[in-house]
């Protein structure tokens, strides 16, 4: 049975997913506030985190930098929650890493659906692969990336954006196609967040950065060796 952990100040809410997850088959976890919730989520590790933003103790941006920086809790997806309904505020719950972003008010159908989008995502990985090409090599079991021998911190919006396009090496990709690879689903806000993200990613590839190729017009791609 996958465990979620909903962190949610809003009892009302948090009882509300709490209730629809477990019909769905999950084990359910609560925290309802930001401190309690970041240390829920290092110590128990679940397979996701649902996590409001508006946190009292400590927010939800400040609890999801924790959960990035602890080697225990790094590879968790984390689906935010908020009432904050402004495109800038999803582009940045994106852009800092989030897996998924849904607002408030949400209905219990839609919720399901993005968790079982995401968990199947983290799923489709079987364990203890790898792959190699050129200068990358990607741990799909653990998420971990390595340039040239090395290890590199990528998020795993970042990790599984670079695997994707790696194993369609010198094939242009599609940006609804990187889209729906990464978030399940395209639309504006994901589609403005992919640049930023691929901008970050050849930064952290630093001299390799050439790998990724921009196809104009289409999307992008890895070069071919």
């Amino acid at each position: 049975m996958q465990r979620i952990l909903v962190i949610e100040d809003e009892r009302d809410i948090a009882d509300l997913i709490t209730f629809n997850l477990q019909r769905a088959g999950y084990e359910v976890q609560k925290a309802h506030d930001g401190i309690t919730g970041a240390d829920l989520a290092i110590h128990e590790v679940p397979d996701l985190v649902i996590l409001d933003l508006m946190l009292p103790g400590k927010d939800g941006y400040a609890v999801f930098k924790d959960l990035k920086r602890d080697a225990r809790s790094r590879n968790i997806p984390v689906i935010m929650l908020t009432a904050r309904a402004q495109t800038e505020d999803r582009i940045q719950g994106l852009e800092a890493g989030a897996d998924d972003y849904l607002t408030k008010p949400f209905s219990p159908k839609e919720l399901l659906l993005r968790v079982q989008a995401v968990l199947k995502r983290v799923d489709s990985s079987p364990g203890a692969v790898t792959v190699e090409y050129g200068p990358f090599k990607f741990d799909k079991n653990d998420l971990k990336f390595y340039l040239h021998g090395e290890p590199t911190d990528l998020t795993s919006t970042e990790f599984k954006l670079l695997l994707f396009l790696t194993e369609r090496a010198g094939k242009p990709q599609d940006r609804n196609d990187l889209l729906r690879s990464v978030w399940g689903y395209s639309d504006d806000v994901h589609s403005r967040t992919l640049d930023t993200h691929m901008k970050r990613l050849r930064q952290k590839l630093g001299d390799q950065s050439g790998m990724v190729e921009t196809v104009r017009g289409i999307g992008y791609r890895v070069a071919t060796l």
